[in-house]
């Protein structure tokens, strides 16, 4: 395998294919010294054995404090399930409860990212990919669906945030997600590449607006969605226009760490280096592959440069975000969201 072991990390997230490590993954890891690693249902047995798990892929490559991601949302999309890790509801319950009562709502979302977050945390996790911020229309693909909190962007953002400093307050970082909208797609972009047609005022007063409320956020994930008044050719992911001009741009103005989408998904073409290449060259800091077939990954960080110097800063920053978090009474915590949850007699 040809593939040096950089002076800094490669600017690539690799997962692997089962609950412990190959000596091929090992190895490879070894090498290519990745920037961080995912975990997926796959991956996840008991506590102790993803604890295992995670120790040996930050020994592989060194660094004690590599990112460790997973998508944790609640709902259908959870990777740590019963009967080992509690069940969390999806994003839509608090958009509901909201509805109901505003304040209500963001105490509960607050509560249920650090909940998660003490989870997290307590098998060595330290980067969540949530929470969703998108914004989905009538009859729009279900693979948003109920992940999303609201149709109304005011309240996607309000409750997006208050998940996020849950989750910061217990220690793991949240990855906004899917910038710059995925709300709108009428495909499923884990099987095929959704294209949007909506006029650029409508993404603006719409599906960009939570994004732009969340701007300050520390890290982000950009979808594999085609906006055709913006690039008509290339998904967000793959579209320097989209990412220079959109998220980075006034219109979203996000500067923090981006990683794109899964590579492996099927909305993208090429094989997995060109699709490395593509999200990296688009304005994507770290390119993201999760499937954990080892063939791909060597293609991955075949094609991956070392993390740019902006890249870099931009994750100092998100660490700084991460403090240590004060020991809470989880089975209070939890009796309290639950209290919030049950609606009254």
């Amino acid at each position: 395998m040809s593939v040096p072991k950089p002076p800094r990390p490669r600017a690539i997230v690799l997962g692997c294919a089962g609950a412990v490590l190959s000596a091929e993954e090992s190895d490879l890891y070894r090498r290519a010294d990745p920037f961080g690693f995912i975990l997926f249902r796959r991956n996840c047995e008991t506590p102790q054995q993803v604890r295992d798990l995670v120790a040996a892929m930050r020994e592989s490559v060194g660094r004690p404090d590599a990112p460790v991601l997973i998508d944790q949302e609640g709902g259908r999309v959870a990777r740590l399930r019963p009967p080992h890790w509690p069940k969390h509801p999806p994003a839509r319950t608090f958009g509901e409860l909201a509805e109901r009562d505003r304040a209500v709502g963001r105490e509960a979302a607050w509560l249920n990212g650090r909940l998660l977050a003490h989870m997290l945390a307590d098998v060595g996790i330290t980067v969540d990919c949530a929470p969703v911020c998108d914004v989905p229309i009538e009859g729009a693909h279900d693979v948003i669906g109920d992940r999303a909190f609201s149709r109304d962007p005011a309240l996607v953002a309000e409750l997006a945030r208050a998940t996020c400093e849950g989750l910061v307050a217990g220690g793991v970082l949240p990855v906004v997600k899917h910038l710059p909208g995925h709300g709108r797609a009428f495909a499923d972009s884990h099987a095929e590449l959704p294209v949007v047609d909506a006029a650029r005022t409508d993404l603006e007063a719409t599906d960009f607006a939570p994004f732009r409320d969340l701007a300050d956020m520390p890290l982000g994930m950009v979808a594999h969605v085609v906006l055709k008044t913006v690039d008509p050719f290339r998904p967000a992911s793959t579209s320097p226009a989209v990412i220079a001009d959109v998220i980075r741009g006034p219109s979203i103005g996000f500067d923090g760490l981006l990683f794109s989408d899964d590579l492996s998904m099927g909305a993208l073409s090429g094989d997995a280096g060109e699709r490395t290449h593509a999200v990296l060259a688009a304005g994507c800091d770290v390119a993201l592959h999760c499937n954990g077939v080892l063939a791909e990954m060597v293609q991955v960080a075949e094609a991956a440069p070392i993390l740019s110097y902006a890249a870099a800063q931009r994750w100092a920053r998100a660490q700084a975000m991460r403090g240590v978090p004060e020991a809470v009474d989880a089975e209070a915590l939890r009796a309290r969201l639950d209290a919030l949850l049950t609606p009254a007699a």
